[in-house]
C-alpha cells in the first residue's frame, strides 16, 4: 500500500504591497531627490565641484554671475511698440558703454501679467551680461541704471533682471 503523504497548508506571510498610486509617487519622490542632488552639489560655484578636482572632470573657467535681463517692446499708455531700430540705439547709448567688454542680445516673445492683471503678449529682447563675481558690487549700479532708464524712456512698468552664477572660460 503506497503511503500518503499529509497535506500541509504552507503558510506564506502577508506582504504588505503599496497601492499603484502610492507606488508612482514614491517612485516620483525618488527621482526628484536624486535628481536635485547634484544641484546642491554645485551651489557654491566658488568651490570646485568634487569631479572637477579628482581628475573626472576638467575645472575650466572662473566664477562669474550672468545676469540676464528681460525688455519688453509695448507700451502700456497704448503708444507704439519699441522698434528694433529704437532698442539697438538704446543698447548702444546705455548698455554698451557700461558693458564695453560684451554682451548678447536674444529676440524673444515673451508674455506676462502686467499690474492690472492683464497678460501681455509682446516682442522682447533679452541681454545677458556675464562679468566676473568680484565686480557683482560696481556692476550692480550700472545694471539698475539700465532698468531704470528703459522704464523711463519707453513708458515701461518694468524691466525683468535674473542673475545666476557662472563658470566662464573664454
Amino acid at each position: 500500500m503506497p503511503t500518503i503523504e499529509p497535506i500541509v497548508p504552507t503558510v506564506r506571510p502577508r506582504v504588505r504591497t503599496m497601492k499603484p498610486r502610492a507606488r508612482i509617487a514614491a517612485i516620483g519622490a525618488a527621482f526628484a531627490l536624486a535628481a536635485a542632488t547634484p544641484v546642491a552639489a554645485y551651489a557654491a560655484l566658488d568651490d570646485p565641484p568634487a569631479a572637477a578636482t579628482s581628475g573626472g572632470a576638467v575645472d575650466r573657467g572662473k566664477p562669474y554671475v550672468e545676469t540676464r535681463l528681460f525688455f519688453g517692446t509695448e507700451r502700456p499708455d497704448g503708444g507704439p511698440p519699441v522698434t528694433e531700430k529704437q532698442f539697438l540705439a538704446f543698447v548702444d547709448r546705455q548698455i554698451t558703454p557700461r558693458f564695453p567688454a560684451g554682451l548678447t542680445i536674444h529676440d524673444g516673445r515673451g508674455q506676462w501679467r502686467d499690474q492690472n492683471g492683464t497678460i501681455e503678449r509682446e516682442r522682447s529682447y533679452e541681454v545677458i551680461l556675464l562679468y566676473p563675481t568680484s565686480e557683482a558690487p560696481t556692476q550692480d549700479p550700472r545694471i539698475e541704471r539700465i532698468r531704470t532708464a528703459y522704464e523711463r524712456q519707453y513708458a515701461q512698468e518694468s524691466v525683468a533682471r535674473a542673475d545666476a552664477p557662472a563658470r566662464v572660460d573664454f
